[in-house]
């Protein structure tokens, strides 16, 4: 009985090399990333997280090896192109001064624009669609300057839904946000994983990661210690070789997710 090869994944790296101005950070990696997952990196300080989620979005050229977009290398396919089958929030956004939230969530549809085609009823059904996704319709004719920072983190996640992709790349979408928001965030991702987008994020928070992610990859030193499910990779030996942190490992009371807890 012949078996047929494992579908290729839309995203992934092969033996990809990246670093800054000669200094190596990564060297030598390859993941795929499973379609239709939520998949989450994390790993301490400067390991790599950022510097490869940079590289899965076209921002930054491996010095070897190749990023590969449904098949081709990703250099190779056009920004627009790739802008309209992947989206990208990086760490610290800024937004041109003086713009209000709608015209900010509209430069989403940028990718589908063109000489010919200018904006439609499709558009402004897309960036309504992705301000009520992420709760800021009554914020559209705001200055994003004047928004806290939770609000003005929901206005690019709302920019980069507009884009209507099946990939999205955030970097540490959390940061700026206060508890409340972050799981409401949380909840929003795992809500557009649901309807078919494969979430691709950073995060810091590791008991987030467990219970949010469906694909865990944890880095330390540019390398790819672990990836898997959460319940199957997470455990004590892990957290302190990636960590180094004495834990313990107890299961979360509400998702029955692994929870880390510091000794």
């Amino acid at each position: 009985m012949s078996h047929s090869p494992k579908p290729q994944s839309r995203l992934q790296a092969d033996q990809i090399t990246l670093g800054y101005d000669g200094r190596m950070i990564v060297n030598d990696l390859s993941v795929d990333i499973p379609d239709g997952s939520f998949t989450v990196i994390v790993g301490p300080n400067a390991c790599g997280k950022s510097t490869l989620l940079r590289a899965l979005s076209r921002l930054l050229m491996p010095k070897n090896g190749q990023v590969l977009l449904d098949g081709h290398d990703i250099h190779t396919i056009p920004a627009k192109e790739t802008a309209r089958r992947l989206g990208l929030l990086p760490q610290s956004a800024l937004a041109p001064e003086g713009i209000t939230v709608f015209d900010l969530v509209a430069r989403g549809r940028y990718p589908h624009q063109s000489f010919f085609r200018q904006w439609t009823v499709a558009d402004e059904q897309a960036v309504q669609t992705a301000m009520h996704a992420t709760n800021i319709s009554a914020l559209s004719d705001r200055l994003v300057d004047e928004l806290s920072g939770g609000q003005r983190q929901r206005v690019w996640i709302a920019m980069v839904l507009a884009q209507e992709t099946l990939l999205l790349l955030l970097d540490e979408p959390t940061t700026f946000l206060d508890i409340a928001h972050q799981i409401e965030l949380m909840e929003l991702l795992k809500t557009l994983n649901a309807e078919g987008r494969t979430i691709i994020a950073v995060l810091h928070d590791l008991n987030q990661a467990c219970r949010y992610a469906s694909h865990l990859i944890a880095m330390k030193d540019g390398a790819i210690i672990a990836e898997g499910l959460p319940s199957t990779i997470i455990n004590e030996n892990l957290i302190q070789t990636v960590f180094n942190l004495k834990s313990l490992i107890i299961s979360d009371p509400i998702t029955n997710t692994p929870m880390i807890v510091p000794k």
